[in-house]
Parts: structure tokens; C-alpha cells; sequence
């Protein structure tokens, strides 16, 4: 079973670079993009992931963004960054369960290069491993649709604690 466990997965490095400026004020880190984001070529590409509905509905943008450009022109103008915790590792599909010889992305020039005062976590296992990790991470409950536990309105209950940041944000347009 292990050997067969170790054929399944493989080492695959993030292909995504991060959405940030110098104007960010929060960034939400997730762990790895699923093998659908990975298709779509962007964050959170499961057509039944939650995140963007959620950041939409929390910065009142409408309709919510379906083109990478306009999703990230959301983020931007709202002063959130996105990113992944992991730069590399093996993983077996798109199970964050999987996850094992992590390799973590370097935070530091991000945080350089930006206003970032607040992080949070996009479920349990990103949360984990930001503090494995030594980022001081707040933990949200994950968008994914794996996540049965939490429908849309739980979800936005809990991801409402961004809305303090994100209205900080002297960029924002009303």
C-alpha cells in the first residue's frame, strides 16, 4: 500500500505567482491549488468553491468575477492578497490530506513589498501549516466544497471577520 501510495503522488512546484500591492492590508493564504485550479490556471478554479462567491458577497462586488483579470482587479482594489503557504510538494490529486515534503513559499518579499497587516487562513490544513511554518495566520473555515460542514451562510458568518481590513483599506471604492 505505501508503494502504491508513493506512485500515486508526485512532486509538483505552485504555479501561480501571487496577487498582491504595495496597497494590500490582508492576504489569505490557502495550501495548494486543487488539480481544477491547476486546469483553470488561477485560485480557487473548482467551479463549486466558495471563495470567490464569499469575496464578492463580502466586498460588494456584483456579479462575482469569472475572468482571472477581473477576479484579480477584485482582490487588488479591495486591498486582499492571495496566496498559497506551499511553494512545492507531493500530493496525490487535489486532497490537502496528501499533503507531504512540503516545500513552504517565501512570505518575505510579499510582506516587503506590501501594507499586509493580517493573515488568515483558508482551512485547517493551511492554517497548519502556516504555523509550522511561523506565520501568524488566523484560521477561517476552508471554501472548499469538500467542506460540508459549513454551507454559503456559515461560511460568511465566519469570513465576515475580514470585512474590518478590507473596509480599512484606504483604496477601497465605494
Amino acid at each position: 500500500m505505501a508503494t502504491e501510495e508513493r506512485i500515486l503522488k508526485q512532486m509538483i512546484n505552485h504555479p501561480f505567482s501571487p496577487v498582491f500591492n504595495e496597497h494590500s492590508k490582508i492576504l489569505i493564504l490557502g495550501t495548494f491549488p486543487s488539480e481544477k485550479s491547476r486546469e483553470f490556471g488561477f485560485y480557487y478554479g473548482h467551479p463549486k468553491n466558495r471563495f470567490w462567491r464569499i469575496i464578492a458577497y463580502l466586498t460588494k462586488t456584483n456579479p462575482v468575477p469569472t475572468t482571472i483579470k477581473d477576479k484579480k482587479q477584485m482582490l487588488l482594489k479591495n486591498g486582499i492578497a492571495l496566496w498559497d503557504i506551499v511553494k512545492s510538494c507531493d500530493i496525490k490529486g487535489s486532497s490537502d490530506n496528501t499533503i507531504t515534503n512540503v516545500v513552504p513559499n517565501d512570505l518575505a518579499s510579499l510582506l516587503e513589498y506590501s501594507s499586509i497587516k493580517r493573515t488568515f487562513a483558508n482551512g485547517d490544513k493551511a492554517y497548519r501549516l502556516c504555523r509550522n511554518y511561523v506565520v501568524n495566520a488566523t484560521k477561517l473555515p476552508s471554501t472548499s466544497p469538500a467542506n460540508a460542514t459549513y454551507n454559503f451562510e456559515k461560511l460568511l458568518a465566519k469570513w465576515s471577520i475580514i470585512l474590518n481590513k478590507i473596509n480599512s483599506h484606504p483604496g477601497k471604492i465605494h
